[in-house]
């Protein structure tokens, strides 16, 4: 009687270890914000050949972007803390569906930050891996990258961004259909220092003015300024 006791508990231990883990299901980095984006084109279908806004959380905290771009169809796929593999990841869902005209991409902020071991030619090769995948699916859309931002809080990743926000703007001066959206030099005073007053509590994040840089630095680049009619 003890030993089939002794059995029972065993199992029913066993249960409370492997269920939790059973439980829960292993997705990569986040998938449930991915997930919301195809409920919200299940319901109500995005427009396509529209403006595609894709990329890290500068993007997706942009959330009256429409605003700054009026006359132009705009779909904002910003996502959580996102690196450049993972929007490589979840092209599938958000890229390619939507057969947007112009892809605006800003990503690599937190490729940076990621690791020391993070350097701007592995972020440059990442950029490429993204390109590459987009003109295979899109050869003919306009693709534009904003550089990599100088976050007073990631100072100690300034040598590493600006490298690699040169080696990107250097590979797309050889490419057609592309442009360079230099937002970092947009963003620093007059001693090169990063404008504090730009940004969030975070240092991270930016505010309206901050926004409002970058948009008057992205439209030129929104398909030449043509607006749509």
């Amino acid at each position: 009687m003890k030993k089939k006791r002794y059995h029972l508990l065993l199992v029913i231990l066993f249960c409370l270890i492997e269920i939790p883990s059973f439980g829960q299901q292993s997705h990569p980095p986040f998938w449930n914000e991915i997930q919301h984006f195809r409920h919200e084109d299940s319901l109500q279908a995005p427009p396509q050949h529209a403006i595609l806004f894709v990329g890290s959380s500068s993007f997706r905290k942009w959330t009256d972007v429409q605003d700054y771009f009026p006359g132009y169809k705009i779909i904002n796929r910003g996502f959580g803390g996102s690196t450049l593999p993972d929007v490589i990841r979840y092209a599938d869902y958000i890229i390619f569906p939507y057969h947007p005209k112009e892809i605006v991409i800003y990503c690599g902020d937190n490729d940076a930050a990621a690791s020391p071991a993070i350097t701007a030619d592995s972020i440059l090769n990442r950029f490429k891996t993204l390109y590459y995948l987009i003109r295979k699916h899109l050869p003919k859309t306009e693709i534009a990258y904003v550089s990599i931002k100088p976050s007073p809080s990631r100072e100690q990743f300034f040598p590493v961004m600006q490298l690699a926000n040169w080696e990107i703007q250097q590979f797309l001066k050889k490419e057609p259909r592309t442009s360079f959206v230099d937002v970092w030099h947009l963003m620093l005073d007059d001693h090169g220092q990063p404008v504090e007053s730009l940004f969030g509590s975070d240092m991270l994040h930016m505010n309206k003015t901050g926004y409002e840089i970058w948009a008057k630095a992205i439209k030129p680049d929104l398909l030449k300024n043509k607006r749509e009619k």
